[in-house]
């Protein structure tokens, strides 16, 4: 890739994992260039209009993302990143409401667990894995197998145990081999 074209970078989390997105716009030829994770998705040289939009799939939930492409007077562009049909930022937001993360080293490994908080779903470096569900006498737990690993993803009530909490709401934790993993912001 062409450095010197580069005008813009964001990663975007998801469930199968961060993905970087590369845009490289130049401004004399026209030509855009959108990369996902190092690999080239669009190339469109010698582009006469150099404003517009450029959309493609991420992840393998072929997530929509589009780049629009804005002039901000004279020879200025400003780019920004929509995810799923919203700005990167509230996507974002929403996806700490609809998600729980979790970052943590198993057997030497560096591995990202993903609860999809709607579906329960559950996510290990990019891959679905296999789980079940259960009700117990606090609130579920969702089993599923790292590596030799045990893990459990217990959801309970913030408002058991008889404290009144400001927020109530449903909390989420992760358990390797019985014992509590924190959680992360990707």
């Amino acid at each position: 890739m062409l450095s010197g074209d580069l005008v813009a970078v964001w990663e975007v989390a998801l469930s199968d994992g961060v993905h970087r997105i590369e845009f490289a716009h130049g401004t004399t030829t026209g030509k855009r260039v959108v990369y996902v994770n190092g690999q080239e998705l669009i190339r469109r040289d010698w582009m006469f209009k150099l404003v517009g939009r450029e959309t493609f799939a991420v992840g393998s939930a072929n997530t929509r993302a589009t780049i629009i492409i804005e002039a901000v007077g004279g020879f200025a562009y400003e780019y920004t990143l929509q995810v799923g049909g919203t700005s990167l930022q509230k996507f974002s937001a929403n996806r700490a409401q609809t998600t729980k993360t979790w970052l943590l080293k198993v057997d030497g490994q560096d591995r990202r667990i993903v609860l999809e908080k709607d579906t329960m779903d559950v996510w290990c470096n990019g891959q679905k894995m296999e789980s079940t569900g259960e009700f117990v006498d606090d609130g579920t737990e969702t089993r599923f197998v790292v590596g030799e690993h045990e893990c459990c993803i217990k959801a309970v009530s913030s408002s058991s145990g008889g404290k009144k909490t400001k927020k109530s709401g449903i909390v989420h934790w992760l358990l390797l081999d019985g014992e509590k993993v924190a959680s992360s912001t990707q």
